[in-house]
């Protein structure tokens, strides 16, 4: 193991850096800081008040300790700064008391109060600081400090005999870049911030150049694949689909024709289905299944969650078991018994349709004659996740679905390796959900509405940003909340909560308790914002809205309205309303999928950590989105200029693409 050469790192700190994802010196030299301190002695004299500084100090006084509460300490004493006696309070840092000393050199970080001639520090540490410094900041965990990131960094740096630079040599000329040894010594050591700025444009760019190659790559392969033409009766197809207890919308026989002409053609199909919140991407799904189940092959559906992935075995079994076709499910959950009984009856082709979570992926499930493979809430899974799945089969169809209105420019560029199928309509009779920003003390209107919907016989969820009560910020968690409901409704209402960290027995409990219309209130985390559907529901209450992008806000308002009743959404925030309001004005995920991309600073486009394709360690696709643009435009000339030959470049395209 390369981390063992590390000085200083044992197996337990070991394990800890592989909980960040460090497993050799490229993960520790490329694990970049997520910002920086900057430490500046100045002279409290000529700062203004509440302004956070840095000063030079001796302590005057010896330091008294007081404990406020068991987990909850003070420091007190009184430091000489410049000509300046001040008073400084720190708190929970009781194991510096022994080091605090009379005459002891120390360094303040804090805010100075020149009314009260007080100093709250945020941290302390022991020395004068010289001369201006930079200190970057680590993701870390509990159990790894952050000097020993840093140290463990600087280390590899040395012993890392070989830096690998993917930016061709005519584009580093072009752009004036800095070689990438020099570019990664700087991130980790900068000395000023112009230093910081240029060495982060160079890494962003390199790593979106590579994420490019690899996108553009992939579509120049897949057109030159060629997949199995499938020969099906259009009348027995005609048939099932006249015979839907509803009518497809026009999007939804585009999507389909679309879907239908890639089975019967000789191309291996690539295809993307984007469809908003509740639009019926499912249905377009179970019929490509079906054309496919006609010309002879198997199909598998890959669902995130079993929640989701029982709903759509119940949706595809009811509308196609009458038509010959065997559905099954394969699931982490089953018992021994029938996960054999399921993979058995698979390799025999005695299944046609196998729906499953990633249990789908493992080694053991083989099919008889894979031809069609389909991803749900796709950007979920990692490619290697997807190819898994793929290989299954000798060039299966593929047909990807989101469930997340993705930015026609994000979409074009992300997914240029794609065909995309977007369904924007929604099913008849589906009314617009009314939503409404309301503050903290404009609960009690709240409350009253979800009291009617009750007394209806409908039903209501409630989203938590929280599992548990934290005291960071002030935030609501499922635990609080529920003992609130109850209190509000006096016990006379069936409330449950639902989060991830609960075992998946417990979780499909609640969940069928609340399906069967028995739980009239569950109160869950985000575990609820893809796919869960309950017809009944007709209003969701989302606490700490500002903390949820747009587009997530809109998949989480997507619960309800999934039927031809009036719903409503109520987004509780006393905090960025204004952003906000524009789910009170519009239901269309693709414009407020546009919104949420162009306001958001940072984090993640579709509200959670992505697992495969748009990991980025260093580049925002929000904030750095121009230079993917130029990194997508630079890595096509580069592709269609041939100059891919080096070793370098065929290593990374072919750990993508599996060619041998």
């Amino acid at each position: 193991m390369e981390l063992e050469k590390i000085k200083g790192l044992g197996p337990k700190s070991i394990v800890l850096f592989n909980k960040l994802n460090i497993y050799n010196l490229e993960d520790l030299i490329t694990y970049y800081p997520y910002r920086y301190n900057i430490y500046k002695p100045v002279d409290l004299n000529a700062v203004n008040e509440n302004t956070s500084v840095t000063i030079n100090a001796t302590i005057e006084t010896t330091p008294k300790l007081s404990y406020i509460k068991r987990n909850f300490n003070r420091l007190s004493f009184r430091v000489l700064t410049e000509d300046l006696l001040i008073n400084v309070t720190i708190f929970n840092r009781a194991f510096l008391y022994k080091n605090l000393d009379i005459g002891k050199e120390i360094m303040l970080v804090g805010k100075y109060t020149r009314s009260k001639n007080s100093f709250v520090a945020s941290e302390i540490k022991l020395g004068f600081l010289k001369e201006a410094k930079i200190e970057p900041v680590y993701h870390s965990i509990k159990g790894l400090k952050n000097i020993q990131i840093q140290n463990a960094i600087k280390d590899a740096i040395v012993k890392k005999e070989k830096i690998i630079d993917y930016i061709p040599t005519e584009l580093k000329e072009k752009y004036h870049f800095q070689e990438k040894a020099a570019s990664i010594n700087i991130i980790h050591s900068p000395k000023n911030t112009t230093e910081i700025k240029q060495a982060k444009l160079r890494l962003i760019y390199e790593e979106f150049f590579i994420f490019m190659l690899k996108i553009n790559y992939l579509k120049k392969k897949n057109k030159e694949i060629l997949g199995h033409s499938k020969h099906f009766e259009d009348d027995k197809l005609k048939f099932f689909i006249e015979n839907l207890p509803f009518k497809l919308t026009l999007d939804q026989e585009k999507a389909t024709q679309e879907c239908l002409e890639d089975l019967k053609s000789n191309k291996k199909m690539n295809r993307l289905l984007i469809g908003d919140v509740g639009s019926g991407k499912t249905i377009v799904a179970t019929i490509s299944m079906y054309a496919n189940f006609l010309s002879g092959y198997q199909s598998t559906l890959m669902a995130p969650t079993e929640i989701l992935a029982k709903q759509h075995y119940t949706t595809i079994k009811n509308l196609l078991s009458s038509h010959g076709v065997k559905v099954e499910i394969l699931i982490g959950s089953q018992k021994k018994s029938e996960r054999k009984r399921i993979i058995e009856n698979l390799f025999n082709g005695e299944i046609d349709i196998l729906i499953g979570t990633h249990a789908l992926i493992s080694e053991e499930v083989i099919f008889k004659k894979l031809g069609l493979v389909i991803t749900d809430e796709q950007h979920r899974f990692g490619v290697n996740q997807r190819g898994n799945l793929q290989n299954k089969g000798n060039m299966p169809d593929i047909i990807y679905m989101s469930a997340t209105p993705i930015p026609r420019t994000y979409a074009l560029t992300i997914y240029q390796d794609m065909d995309t199928s977007m369904i924007k309509t929604k099913p008849m009779g589906r009314k617009e959900i009314k939503t409404f920003v309301k503050k903290e003390s404009e609960l009690k209107s709240v409350l009253k509405s979800i009291l009617e919907q009750i007394k209806k016989g409908h039903q209501v969820y409630v989203v938590a940003p929280s599992i548990l009560e934290t005291e960071e910020r002030n935030l609501h968690d499922v635990n609080h909340l529920k003992e609130s409901f109850k209190m509000a409704f006096k016990n006379k209402v069936e409330i449950e909560i639902l989060h991830g960290k609960m075992k998946t027995l417990e979780k499909e409990e609640i969940m069928n308790r609340y399906k069967e219309g028995k739980t009239k209130i569950l109160i869950a985390t985000t575990v609820i914002e893809v796919g869960v559907d309950v017809k009944n529901a007709t209003t969701i209450v989302i606490f700490n809205a500002e903390l949820f992008g747009l587009a997530t806000l809109h998949q989480l308002r997507g619960r309800v309205g999934r039927n031809d009743l009036e719903s409503y959404c109520y987004l509780i925030s006393d905090h960025d309303t204004e952003r906000l309001k524009i789910m009170e004005t519009s239901n269309d995920g693709f414009y407020i999928s546009e919104q949420d991309f162009l306001m958001r600073r940072g984090g993640d486009l579709f509200g959670t950590k992505q697992s495969g394709d748009m990991v980025f360690k260093i580049g925002n696709l929000q904030q750095d989105y121009k230079i993917l643009l130029q990194a997508k435009e630079d890595s096509e000339m580069f592709l269609n200029n041939g100059c891919i030959l080096e070793e370098k470049y065929q290593k990374i395209l072919k750990s993508i693409t599996n060619i041998d």
